[in-house]
């Protein structure tokens, strides 16, 4: 029985997973860290490569390791209703509802917007844009079964050439030395934990919860089927991939950083990659980064629309077919993107600050599960915590407006006052240690068996 993949087909893996999480935001948030942070460049990328590098990867090895066969069968392990309501919760964000518009929405506001002649009404270019763009990532993900020859073979191997060319460009011929300019914003105060937020908004750690069942699948394709070798495998393929997309984030977070030498402080990302692409390949710039953009999310779109689909025909079975929620997908996202990439990540941040904890604590006790055989009750008894103060994190990251509005700006500051590292948007930390103490103080009053816990779940 075949226990191990060859290397063409690792790296074929490898190159697919990759794709599947190199997206809109992978690009355009370490080029504004880099151009923001200045010389505290280092602690801000240390911060972002734990969340948008280390999760990402831990969360896809969980899948593996744990033997779970998609992320319902991955969160029920904290109970049945919990991974029925934060398995759609995930898929929904980083699929129709916020991840895969702002994928559709980033290429043109930094790449076509840019080509377009003068006097062109830039809410129909979205539109004509939008349609085109969603109907080629729709073409490709009704043939889920080529997922590996798309993502791993043609596209990814594309953007990276492309991207390498403006990439090695901006670093053999910096325009300044990155340590000459100071670290403005919420760079200048805390760079670590900044990073640390900023991983957030890649949404991989969300993604690679959602992505690591096509892993699992693509490896049982090849041959695997016994469930330590596609663990291994699978986490091989995880961290090769994020790896190589730890690589790539120094790397644009340096040019990023670079671009102060000859442009000013950007309000985004994506205006400090059109800097750089136009300094060093002028006029063709623009073409040059709508390629690289087109790409990157393009193969991102249709990573998101084959495991959403995937996973809601498994949730609902009899519900819908693969087709039909591969289309209905294809259509939500094509409806808000246009309404803007602002707006898209405006109402996407309060959401990814409630799952980012949840998720994160959701592989740290599943793995804790797993190796150390903690019960049902600590793990539930942490995740209750955890949800309840995501919920405050949401509440504090809505628009100010918004909270003024609800007076609930009262209660966010009287949260500051209260709960440790709130103010940093890590409020869910200390509440995580309480709920995980809480179980153990109740599995020692109340023990239970494993085995029956694990009935109980069944």
């Amino acid at each position: 029985m075949k226990t191990k993949l060859t290397w063409g087909e690792t790296l074929s893996i490898t190159s697919m997973l990759f794709g599947l999480f190199f997206g809109a935001g992978n690009l355009i948030f370490p080029a504004f860290l880099g151009q923001e942070a200045g010389s505290s460049i280092w602690a801000a990328l240390l911060g972002f490569l734990i969340t948008g590098v280390g999760m990402p990867m831990l969360t896809v090895a969980a899948l593996g390791i744990t033997g779970s066969n998609g992320l319902l069968d991955f969160s029920q392990k904290v109970g049945r209703k919990f991974g029925l309501i934060f398995t759609c919760a995930l898929y929904l964000t980083i699929g129709p509802f916020f991840a895969s518009p702002r994928c559709v929405t980033v290429p043109f506001e930094i790449g076509a917007k840019a080509l377009l002649p003068a006097g062109w009404n830039e809410q129909l270019a979205l539109l004509l844009f939008s349609l085109a763009f969603m109907a080629a990532a729709l073409w490709f993900s009704l043939r889920p079964g080529k997922i590996l020859t798309w993502t791993g073979k043609i596209l990814t191997p594309i953007f990276l050439a492309v991207l390498g060319i403006l990439l090695v460009t901006a670093l053999t011929h910096p325009a300044a030395d990155i340590y000459a300019f100071a670290p403005t914003g919420l760079y200048a105060q805390a760079p670590l934990l900044q990073g640390l937020l900023d991983g957030y908004n890649t949404m991989d750690t969300l993604a690679g919860l959602a992505f690591g069942i096509i892993v699992v699948d693509v490896i049982r394709k090849l041959g695997i089927e016994t469930p330590g070798a596609i663990a291994i495998n699978t986490v091989k393929a995880g961290v090769f991939s994020c790896a190589l997309m730890g690589i790539i984030y120094i790397l644009v977070a340096l040019a990023g950083a670079g671009s102060r030498g000859y442009a000013d402080i950007s309000t985004n990302g994506g205006a400090v990659l059109a800097a750089i692409s136009t300094h060093y390949f002028s006029d063709a710039g623009a073409a040059l980064l709508a390629f690289i953009v087109l790409f990157a999310c393009l193969k991102t779109v249709i990573g998101l629309i084959t495991s959403c689909s995937e996973a809601f025909v498994a949730m609902f079975p009899g519900k819908a077919t693969y087709n039909q929620l591969a289309v209905s997908f294809a259509l939500i996202t094509f409806l808000i993107a246009n309404i803007g990439l602002s707006a898209i990540i405006q109402f996407s941040i309060p959401v990814l600050m409630m799952l980012y904890p949840i998720a994160i604590m959701l592989t740290i006790t599943s793995l804790a599960g797993h190796f150390f055989g903690c019960g049902q009750l600590i793990i539930r008894s942490t995740m209750t915590a955890v949800v309840i103060s995501s919920i405050f994190d949401f509440i504090k990251a809505l628009p100010p407006t918004l909270l003024k509005a609800t007076q609930l700006d009262g209660f966010v500051t009287a949260l500051t006052g209260m709960l440790p590292f709130f103010a940093q948007g890590f409020g869910w930390i200390c509440p995580a240690i309480i709920g995980l103490l809480i179980g153990m103080m109740l599995k020692t009053v109340y023990p239970r068996t494993i085995a029956a816990e694990k009935e109980e779940t069944n």
